[in-house]
């Protein structure tokens, strides 16, 4: 079942558009990764799925009962964000606000949910720590865990090994295909990285002067095409 389709989607800012007629849809259990050059518009999709920017035209839809206010987001992080003076467990508990309501306080099952998310991404040990004292890997589990409290089925995440080392960047890919292979969340991804896009994601979105939507072997056999006719490597 898709969880969201998007038909004839054009997306911008300030109403100026980016990128129009996009079509595609991501069902339930796929990893998508979303590609293409630097001003392509990947992270103005990502901020327009999430609602944060109102579509220029075009139809976004959610399947399945899935809300926006249920799709965990790690968004690409600012140097003042990573000096936030904040708990870890502090910042992985933030994830449940949207589900508050006019609930000024976290539920049982709030704080139920942040623990296992604390577990599964191994940063028990480190939950008391204030969160810019760790390490940027450290940080983006962090992230990770909180943008998990919020996600029911879906998670959008904004370039997540961006300035990581390569050791802690396949760290991350790995986490990231467990969570999608044996947890079965389905994962949106923006990434730069194409090689490492068409070795864990089953479909690809290219988004640019020329938009490619398919599964990641079909879009091996026709990366070649893209870099020739938008000027350098896709």
């Amino acid at each position: 079942m898709a969880l969201l389709t998007c038909r004839g989607l054009s997306i911008g800012y300030e109403g100026k558009e980016v990128i129009g007629g996009l079509d595609f849809e991501v069902c339930e259990g796929d990893y998508l990764c979303i590609v293409g050059e630097n001003g392509s518009g990947k992270s103005t999709l990502m901020k327009t799925i999430l609602g944060l920017n109102p579509p220029l035209g075009g139809s976004i839809g959610f399947g399945d009962g899935l809300k926006q206010n249920e799709i965990g987001y790690l968004p690409q992080q600012t140097d003042v964000q990573r000096d936030f003076p904040a708990l870890v467990k502090e910042i992985v508990i933030s994830g449940c606000q949207n589900k508050l309501g006019l609930k000024p306080f976290y539920s049982k099952e709030d704080k139920a949910r942040a623990k296992a998310m604390t577990e599964k991404l191994g940063l028990t040990p480190l939950e008391k720590r204030c969160y810019r004292e760790l390490s940027g890997g450290q940080q983006q589990r962090v992230l990770l865990a909180r943008a998990l409290c919020a996600a029911e089925k879906i998670i959008l995440l904004d370039e997540p090994v961006s300035g990581l080392d390569p050791l802690v960047t396949a760290e991350m890919y790995e986490l990231i295909e467990s969570l999608n292979k044996e947890d079965g969340i389905t994962v949106i991804m923006i990434s730069h990285d194409i090689d490492a896009a068409m070795k864990y994601a089953d479909k690809i979105l290219h988004i640019g002067k020329n938009v490619f939507f398919g599964s990641a072997d079909e879009y091996r056999n026709a990366k070649g095409a893209f870099a020739s006719r938008e000027g350098g490597e896709a």
